[in-house]
């Protein structure tokens, strides 16, 4: 994949007050303990319009993968859905397992494992084989099934979701320690059951997804797990992302558990161009029909908006006050990740969430500008070469005694003087 993105126009030029502010963010976390590196990855639910090829789809879905571990980025997430016609993968663990052998070092997140649409012992045996086949870097995320029409097509009670995936996660984790049990649930049953294979890591990393409400949370302080907060892609999954890690921390007091903010992990929407202007043209059309056509319409059409045009779109998404999107530049993305940071008083990670707004290759190369420009700043990648460069500019009077140096050299050798007279300093310099 080298070469295959032409540099931009002229690297993005960031504003110091940008700089600043990310500079005391991660400043004050640091200092707290929080975070030192924050971990950067992608969610792809997917959310495809209908009307393309399945078979070309797939591919793509499994190239942004290897994509995505070609520019370093640390962990590829993807979903589990049954119907809708936009959210087309039906087994993470099958889907990962093709990822695995393209990819070399990122790691493969189920995000997530529907728990009440399987068997725990299956999920169990499944998840020992993915680990196996990826080489250890497989981070299990689970949920209790995020579309009614996926648990109508099983004949589950909605009420009764929740409550499944908090026992399946005790049970895994009862299989992931070795043990040999019996287990009788109104929904599934286990007869001297144990593992004959435990996981190539000695502890998998568990995730549990959260929204607006407490329930993700609290199941992250029963069992001390990672969390993955997809609410906050909506201002008021932003809002709620204030008080959220309180119900983690209250819950694993409760049961005798520590959480780390390390292992929790912020989701964002965004399209990233050099421009404004260009972002906002690349992204303006896929954004509406995404807007319009599924996460209002199919998601929440009862609340939901439907926009009149792209433009409007790009603008309530983007650029309202209430946004939590980014449709711009780098500078643009660095600004939005210090404010998330700022509302939740620190996290470990920030997923991207994979969308179809701009074609192929734009989405590529938005990836791409994160990679190249947010990534850095945001980790202080760049700060030893601004302190070596201000360091240099700074400190001109000592360099100013090397050429003083040299000229008394010169002057100290007979032939190299009488350049010096004829043709003067460069005249030696190109001799020599």
């Amino acid at each position: 994949m080298d070469g295959e993105f032409d540099p931009p126009p002229s690297p993005p030029v960031y504003a110091s007050v940008v700089l600043i502010n990310i500079i005391l963010f991660m400043d004050i976390h640091t200092r707290r303990g929080i975070m030192t590196k924050m971990r950067f990855g992608t969610f792809i639910a997917p959310h495809h319009p209908i009307g393309e090829n399945p078979l070309l789809q797939l591919q793509s879905d499994l190239e942004l993968a290897q994509h995505l571990d070609h520019l370093g980025f640390d962990e590829f997430w993807c979903g589990e859905h049954h119907s809708t016609g936009w959210e087309t993968i039906a087994s993470p663990e099958v889907f990962l397992a093709a990822a695995a052998e393209r990819t070399h070092r990122i790691k493969l997140g189920t995000g997530v494992i529907s728990l009440p649409y399987h068997h725990p012992f299956m999920v169990a045996q499944r998840l020992v084989q993915l680990d196996y086949q990826s080489r250890g870097r497989l981070i299990f995320g689970s949920g209790p099934g995020a579309l009614p029409s996926d648990a109508h097509t099983f004949g589950i009670d909605p009420m009764l979701q929740r409550a499944r995936q908090d026992e399946a996660i005790g049970v895994i984790k009862r299989l992931f320690a070795g043990e040999r049990f019996s287990y009788e649930s109104e929904w599934f049953t286990l007869k001297d059951a144990k593992l004959q294979l435990r996981p190539l890591q000695e502890n998998m990393e568990f995730v549990v997804a959260s929204t607006f409400t407490p329930s993700g949370m609290t199941l992250s302080g029963k069992y001390e797990t990672g969390v993955i907060s997809i609410g906050g892609m909506a201002s008021q999954g932003l809002k709620s992302l204030s008080t959220q890690w309180g119900f983690a921390e209250e819950s694993a007091t409760k049961h005798g558990n520590q959480v780390s903010r390390e292992n929790w992990r912020v989701l964002m929407s965004w399209h990233i161009a050099e421009t404004r202007d260009l972002a906002r043209e690349q992204a303006r059309d896929g954004l509406f029909r995404h807007n319009n056509e599924y996460r209002t319409s199919v998601l929440n059409p009862d609340e939901g908006v439907i926009y009149k045009t792209p433009d409007e779109a790009v603008d309530e998404t983007a650029f309202s006050e209430s946004s939590t999107a980014v449709i711009g530049t780098p500078d643009d993305l660095i600004n939005k990740i210090g404010e998330f940071i700022e509302v939740t008083g620190g996290f470990g990670a920030v997923i991207g969430f994979a969308h179809d707004w701009a074609n192929r290759e734009n989405t590529k190369r938005s990836w791409d500008l994160v990679a190249r420009y947010v990534i850095p700043e945001i980790n202080h990648m760049l700060d030893d070469y601004r302190d070596s460069l201000d360091f240099v500019i700074n400190n001109r009077e000592t360099w100013k005694k090397g050429d003083v140096a040299r000229l008394s050299n010169v002057a100290d050798h007979s032939s190299a003087a009488k350049i010096m007279e004829t043709e003067g300093y460069e005249g030696e310099k190109s001799k020599n």
